[in-house]
């Protein structure tokens, strides 16, 4: 099998993984365990592994000019955005966090035309505009009372919308960090620090959960989102860098909310109806505008392979 070949697979897996993550992590909340205690359970996890596997990979010193850079990556990647997006999912469905999160590229676009002088042209306009009135659609007349395990569906769209902004933020300042060092040098510093930095919210639901009493079906789901999104997806999107292109992995970002559309009514733990469709066309395309390339500019779309949120 050519390298090529194996590199699609790894994208894809990783799109994968990161689709059904809606489902399977919203489950387990909150009966098992809180969105909050889930962070600190996710931090501690993700970090002790980037720091078993950069035993094994070179060692790199980081610049004492880029600490302020990391602490704020940190805290946006690591903390609000974790915070907002497991607490926002625990109040909504997974179809909702699906569509929101593809939002990611608009926000790094807005971001990018503020901080980074990108040219915004009237196609890519009309992309932010499409793309939030998805958003808005879902917030505004996305609840539902069918759908179980949601209690407050329009408080957790709008936590998730501060999520894919968090995380837009995060991808900006992170990026020029990418160029230096590993994506292994960089984890196993964020993740530490967002051990720190959500300690004091997260600590007492994590306390709170019953671990000598959770049954396989609420554990394989909490190693899924340690294990699997949050560190085979680096692995596999790394491995995938170094054969594809960007623009072809960043062609998977669409494919990431139609799987978390499928997982989750396959599964019977969300419905799609009317508002959820109409959103879902908005945001796609929205989010297809602001990505395609106008000359010599373009949106970092594929920059979601540092993802450390969903």
């Amino acid at each position: 099998m050519s390298n090529r070949i194996l590199a699609l697979f790894a994208a894809f897996g990783a799109t994968t993984i990161y689709g059904m993550n809606h489902t399977i992590a919203k489950v387990v909340m909150p009966h098992y365990i809180g969105a909050f205690g889930f962070i600190m359970l996710r931090v501690v996890g993700a970090a002790t592994l980037f720091w078993i596997v950069s035993l094994f990979t070179p060692k790199e010193v980081v610049d004492r000019k880029d600490y302020t850079r990391i602490f704020f990556a940190a805290l946006l990647g690591m903390c609000i955005n974790m915070l907002m997006f497991f607490k926002g999912l625990q109040l909504s469905t997974p179809i909702n966090s699906g569509v929101i999160v593809t939002l990611t590229p608009i926000i790094i676009l807005i971001l990018s035309a503020f901080f980074l002088k990108e040219k915004l042209t009237n196609m890519k306009f009309l992309g932010i505009t499409l793309g939030f009135s998805g958003a808005l659609l879902l917030i505004l007349y996305g609840n539902t009372s069918q759908v179980v395990n949601a209690p407050n569906v329009s408080l957790g769209n709008s936590m998730m919308l501060i999520n894919s902004i968090s995380f837009g933020a995060y991808l900006v300042i992170v990026k020029p960090l990418t160029k230096k060092y590993s994506t292994v040098t960089l984890m196993k510093w964020m993740f530490l620090l967002g051990i720190v930095m959500t300690f004091p919210v997260t600590y007492s639901e994590f306390t709170e959960v019953s671990w000598s009493t959770l049954p396989f079906d609420a554990i394989w789901r909490m190693a899924f989102v340690i294990v699997g999104t949050t560190f085979l997806t680096y692995m596999f999107n790394v491995y995938a860098l170094k054969t594809l292109p960007a623009t072809t992995i960043g062609a998977f970002t669409y494919l990431q909310p139609l799987i978390t559309i499928v997982y989750a009514v396959i599964t019977g733990n969300d419905i799609l109806d009317g508002v959820k469709i109409l959103a879902c066309f908005l945001v796609f395309a929205g989010v297809y505008l602001v990505s395609k390339k106008s000359g010599n500019h373009s949106i970092p779309v594929s920059d979601k392979r540092i993802n450390s949120a969903n």
